[in-house]
């Protein structure tokens, strides 16, 4: 891989991979330094891309390998995760008021995996149904199904409070 190459990768994908580990780690620092891992890795192993993905997608699958690494890594040391901050300025946009957004985070932090996951990946990563369900190793279509169904219950529990 040419040097050229390399930072054209970055370049194109730096926001993508960044705005998604944010939702997995919600972390600024932690973000930045697993998306930098991210790319390490990737440009250290690119002859192991075989290319049934595309890169997007190949780099979203190493980041969250990364964040459950970290993730272990800290419940091994006794470390509690931080709470997720509220950075869904997107959300936020749509929504009335903060009290609105407020309520939106709480329900969505109490959902289950993977629909919060599948949820953070659509609305805050931006990904298509096709990426997200590369990234699980399941089809398309359980994509918009965990999605619908994220949508669902999140609804549920906004009418709840």
């Amino acid at each position: 891989m040419t040097q050229d190459s390399r930072e054209k990768l970055y370049e194109a994908y730096y926001m993508r991979v960044f705005s998604y580990v944010m939702t997995l780690a919600g972390d600024r620092a932690l973000a930045e330094e697993i998306t930098q891992e991210t790319f390490f890795r990737a440009i250290s192993h690119q002859s192991e891309f075989r290319g049934e993905a595309d890169e997007a997608t190949w780099l979203c699958a190493i980041a969250k390998n990364l964040c459950l690494d970290e993730k272990r890594r800290q419940q091994r040391r006794g470390e509690m995760p931080e709470e997720i901050p509220d950075t869904g300025e997107g959300f936020e946009s749509k929504t009335a008021d903060k009290d609105s957004s407020f309520r939106i985070h709480l329900a969505l932090h109490t959902l289950e995996e993977p629909y919060r996951e599948v949820f953070e990946l659509r609305v805050f990563g931006e990904l298509s149904f096709r990426e997200i369900g590369m990234i699980f190793a399941k089809t398309e279509n359980w994509a918009r199904v965990t999605y619908h169904r994220a949508r669902l219950k999140l609804q549920e529990r906004m009418r709840e409070k």
